[in-house]
Protein backbone atom coordinates (compact mmCIF):
# COMPACT_ATOMS: atom_id res chain seq x y z
CA UNK A 1 0.00 0.00 0.00
CA UNK A 2 1.30 3.21 -0.84
CA UNK A 3 1.58 6.37 1.16
CA UNK A 4 -1.22 8.25 -1.58
CA UNK A 5 -3.65 5.10 -0.63
CA UNK A 6 -2.96 5.37 2.98
CA UNK A 7 -4.10 8.64 3.23
CA UNK A 8 -7.21 8.33 1.31
CA UNK A 9 -8.13 5.81 3.01
CA UNK A 10 -7.73 7.81 6.18
CA UNK A 11 -9.72 10.73 4.57
CA UNK A 12 -12.55 8.28 3.88
CA UNK A 13 -12.68 6.91 7.30
CA UNK A 14 -12.25 10.50 9.12
CA UNK A 15 -15.30 12.07 7.00
CA UNK A 16 -17.16 9.32 6.59
CA UNK A 17 -17.13 8.81 2.88
CA UNK A 18 -19.49 9.35 0.17
CA UNK A 19 -22.51 7.11 1.28
CA UNK A 20 -22.95 9.51 4.79
CA UNK A 21 -23.03 12.32 2.54
CA UNK A 22 -25.85 10.84 0.27
CA UNK A 23 -27.67 9.55 3.28
CA UNK A 24 -27.60 13.15 4.13
CA UNK A 25 -28.85 14.87 1.15
CA UNK A 26 -31.31 12.10 1.23
CA UNK A 27 -32.38 13.02 4.78
CA UNK A 28 -32.93 16.65 3.44
CA UNK A 29 -34.67 15.63 0.61
CA UNK A 30 -37.78 13.53 3.01
CA UNK A 31 -37.09 16.90 5.27
CA UNK A 32 -38.42 19.48 2.66
CA UNK A 33 -40.95 16.73 1.46
CA UNK A 34 -42.48 17.10 4.66
CA UNK A 35 -42.59 20.69 5.07
CA UNK A 36 -43.99 20.87 1.95
CA UNK A 37 -47.02 18.22 3.09
CA UNK A 38 -47.16 20.22 5.85
CA UNK A 39 -47.20 23.70 4.60
CA UNK A 40 -49.84 22.36 1.50
CA UNK A 41 -52.56 20.45 4.64
CA UNK A 42 -55.10 21.90 6.46
CA UNK A 43 -52.45 21.81 9.58
CA UNK A 44 -51.91 25.87 8.54
CA UNK A 45 -55.28 27.03 8.58
CA UNK A 46 -57.42 27.83 11.36
CA UNK A 47 -57.24 28.13 14.67
CA UNK A 48 -54.44 25.38 15.17
CA UNK A 49 -52.11 26.63 12.69
CA UNK A 50 -49.80 27.05 15.08
CA UNK A 51 -49.14 23.33 15.08
CA UNK A 52 -48.31 23.55 11.54
CA UNK A 53 -45.82 26.09 12.13
CA UNK A 54 -44.10 24.45 15.01
CA UNK A 55 -43.93 21.29 13.07
CA UNK A 56 -41.98 22.98 9.86
CA UNK A 57 -39.77 25.23 11.93
CA UNK A 58 -38.85 21.97 13.68
CA UNK A 59 -38.06 20.54 10.45
CA UNK A 60 -35.92 23.65 9.77
CA UNK A 61 -34.12 23.10 12.36
CA UNK A 62 -33.12 19.34 11.93
CA UNK A 63 -32.33 20.42 8.05
CA UNK A 64 -29.88 23.61 9.10
CA UNK A 65 -28.51 21.59 11.33
CA UNK A 66 -28.07 18.19 9.06
CA UNK A 67 -26.04 20.97 6.77
CA UNK A 68 -24.18 22.59 9.26
CA UNK A 69 -22.74 19.01 10.65
CA UNK A 70 -22.23 17.34 7.23
CA UNK A 71 -21.64 20.16 4.37
CA UNK A 72 -19.71 22.51 6.57
CA UNK A 73 -17.92 20.14 8.29
CA UNK A 74 -18.72 21.07 11.78
CA UNK A 75 -18.83 17.38 12.91
CA UNK A 76 -15.02 16.65 12.57
CA UNK A 77 -13.80 20.46 13.92
CA UNK A 78 -12.55 20.67 17.16
CA UNK A 79 -14.61 21.52 20.64
CA UNK A 80 -13.99 25.18 20.05
CA UNK A 81 -16.82 25.53 18.00
CA UNK A 82 -18.69 25.25 20.67
CA UNK A 83 -17.03 27.96 22.18
CA UNK A 84 -18.59 30.43 19.21
CA UNK A 85 -22.04 28.44 19.17
CA UNK A 86 -23.62 28.34 22.37
CA UNK A 87 -23.04 31.90 23.50
CA UNK A 88 -24.73 33.14 20.10
CA UNK A 89 -27.48 30.37 20.23
CA UNK A 90 -28.04 31.79 23.90
CA UNK A 91 -27.73 35.28 22.96
CA UNK A 92 -30.07 34.81 20.01
CA UNK A 93 -32.71 32.84 22.36
CA UNK A 94 -32.81 35.79 24.61
CA UNK A 95 -33.46 38.01 22.02
CA UNK A 96 -36.57 36.47 20.60
CA UNK A 97 -37.36 35.90 24.25
CA UNK A 98 -36.92 39.82 24.19
CA UNK A 99 -39.16 40.97 21.22
CA UNK A 100 -41.83 38.27 21.21
CA UNK A 101 -44.22 39.81 23.24
CA UNK A 102 -43.60 43.36 21.65
CA UNK A 103 -44.41 41.49 17.99
CA UNK A 104 -47.73 39.21 19.61
CA UNK A 105 -49.37 41.80 21.41
CA UNK A 106 -48.76 44.65 18.96
CA UNK A 107 -52.26 43.68 17.52
CA UNK A 108 -53.99 43.97 20.67
CA UNK A 109 -55.02 47.42 20.71
CA UNK A 110 -56.09 47.46 16.74
CA UNK A 111 -59.88 49.12 16.13
CA UNK A 112 -61.78 47.28 13.82
CA UNK A 113 -61.31 49.61 11.51
CA UNK A 114 -57.62 49.09 11.41
CA UNK A 115 -58.15 45.08 11.19
CA UNK A 116 -60.24 45.69 8.05
CA UNK A 117 -57.54 47.54 6.23
CA UNK A 118 -54.51 46.26 7.97
CA UNK A 119 -53.54 44.03 4.46
CA UNK A 120 -54.42 46.57 2.12
CA UNK A 121 -52.52 49.57 0.39
CA UNK A 122 -52.88 52.21 1.61
CA UNK A 123 -53.26 55.26 -1.04
CA UNK A 124 -52.94 58.68 0.91
CA UNK A 125 -53.35 61.74 -0.83
CA UNK A 126 -51.94 65.03 0.61
CA UNK A 127 -53.52 68.47 -0.20
CA UNK A 128 -50.15 70.78 -1.47
CA UNK A 129 -49.94 74.39 -2.46
CA UNK A 130 -48.38 75.37 -5.45
CA UNK A 131 -46.20 77.92 -6.09
CA UNK A 132 -49.38 80.75 -6.77
CA UNK A 133 -51.28 79.83 -4.10
CA UNK A 134 -53.60 77.31 -5.87
CA UNK A 135 -54.12 74.00 -4.13
CA UNK A 136 -53.15 70.44 -5.76
CA UNK A 137 -53.48 67.26 -4.90
CA UNK A 138 -50.64 64.90 -4.78
CA UNK A 139 -50.56 61.61 -3.93
CA UNK A 140 -47.89 60.63 -1.42
CA UNK A 141 -46.59 57.47 -3.54
CA UNK A 142 -42.95 57.86 -5.14
CA UNK A 143 -43.27 58.89 -8.66
CA UNK A 144 -42.20 56.10 -11.42
CA UNK A 145 -40.74 58.58 -13.61
CA UNK A 146 -38.42 59.55 -10.76
CA UNK A 147 -39.01 62.98 -10.39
Amino acid sequence: MTEHDAHADDADHGHGGMKKYVVVFVALVICTGLSFAVGSSSMMEGEQAWMGQVFMIAISCVKSLLVMLFFMHLIWEANWKYVLTIPASLMSVFLLCMLMPDVMLRTWWYSEERWRYAAEEVHVEAVAADSNGEEQEESAEPHASGE
